[in-house]
């Protein structure tokens, strides 16, 4: 039996604010932003969270969390390449200039990135 109020009830408290903050931000951001700011989003969302500069990502997977279709991804993905922000290869993406890719970025990374380190 968890105490109520005791550490773990205010950890999963915290958490469930903090995903119920993500799911509004990211609903408002996927009307208002543009494909490539929501891609650059999610990238640096991800490696704040992995801790590595490359990561597993294929870009079928990042069209299905951006909720658009592959092409889309593909001119995207090319442009935030081009611009030398990132590397595809094979599955993999390499996060190449972080400060770059955070100005291709909309201010929902922002907003996310503070309320989970405040809340997380």
């Amino acid at each position: 039996k968890v105490a109520a109020g005791g550490e773990l009830t205010w950890l999963v408290h915290r958490y469930t604010q903090a995903f119920v903050t993500q799911i509004g931000q990211q609903v408002a951001c996927n009307g208002l932003h543009t494909i490539e700011e929501r891609c650059a989003r999610w990238m640096l969302l991800t490696h704040d969270r992995v801790g590595s500069d490359e990561f597993p990502l294929t870009q079928e997977f990042l069209a299905q969390m951006l909720g658009v279709r592959r092409p889309s991804v593909t001119v995207v993905a090319g442009i935030l390449q081009q611009a030398g922000f990132i590397r595809f290869h094979r599955g993999r993406i390499t996060i190449t200039d972080r400060r770059g890719l955070e100005s291709a970025s909309c201010g929902c990374y922002g907003v996310l990135r503070e309320v989970f380190g405040r809340l997380v």
